[in-house]
């Protein structure tokens, strides 16, 4: 072989690595795309559901109101919390007051068990339904929410697409995490 053939080759394999490198980089960077649009997604699928559960308190609270009227202090925290969690500026503040208002929705409920004729009431009937299958939608959405972040943040976490992720600034998403242990339990909605 000449040296012109040689020199040929060895262009025609770093060409060949080059392209396969082009051919990575742009399919990892349209990855990370994906994903933070997927995850964008979900947070956006959550928050329709925490929307729906916002307009239901307002006349939960309401119809406890005509039956519990020395629980002002209880049914104030339930408003503040909805206040807090729907004007949240970030997706920590979001985990932070939705938490809250789990609370104090719990709150809320065990105030309830006090009234018998306001269990037996059709529209808080109708609202601790509604609020229950809500709250079931909110889990779940919780669920693919966690999912999607943590596909997210394996991949900017893993060598090489780590380096992809930092050069991109692709920055890592954090879980919708219960903080306090009481807050863990599921709200029980109980008539």
């Amino acid at each position: 072989m000449s040296g012109g053939t040689i020199a040929l080759i060895i262009v025609g394999v770093v060409v060949f690595l080059a392209l396969v490198v082009a051919i990575w980089f742009v399919a990892t960077y349209n990855k990370f795309v994906r994903l933070r649009n997927d995850v964008d997604e979900a947070f956006s699928t959550m928050d329709v559901y925490l929307k729906k559960r916002y307009d239901l308190i307002p006349n939960l609270v309401e119809t406890v109101k005509g039956y519990a009227k020395h629980e002002k202090e209880v049914l104030e925290n339930v408003m503040k919390a909805r206040y807090n969690a729907m004007n949240s500026s970030n997706a920590n503040d979001k985990v932070r007051s939705e938490n809250m208002l789990s609370s104090t929705l719990k709150s809320l409920f065990k105030v309830t068990e006090n009234y018998p004729d306001l269990k037996a009431d059709k529209n808080f009937t109708q609202l601790m339904n509604e609020l229950s299958h809500v709250e079931d939608e909110i889990v779940n959405a919780r669920k693919y929410y966690n999912g999607t972040v943590k596909i997210y943040n394996t991949k900017i976490d893993v060598f090489p697409s780590s380096i992809i992720a930092r050069a991109f600034k692709f920055e890592k998403r954090n879980l919708f995490e219960v903080e306090a242990p009481e807050e863990r339990k599921n709200v029980k909605v109980q008539f």
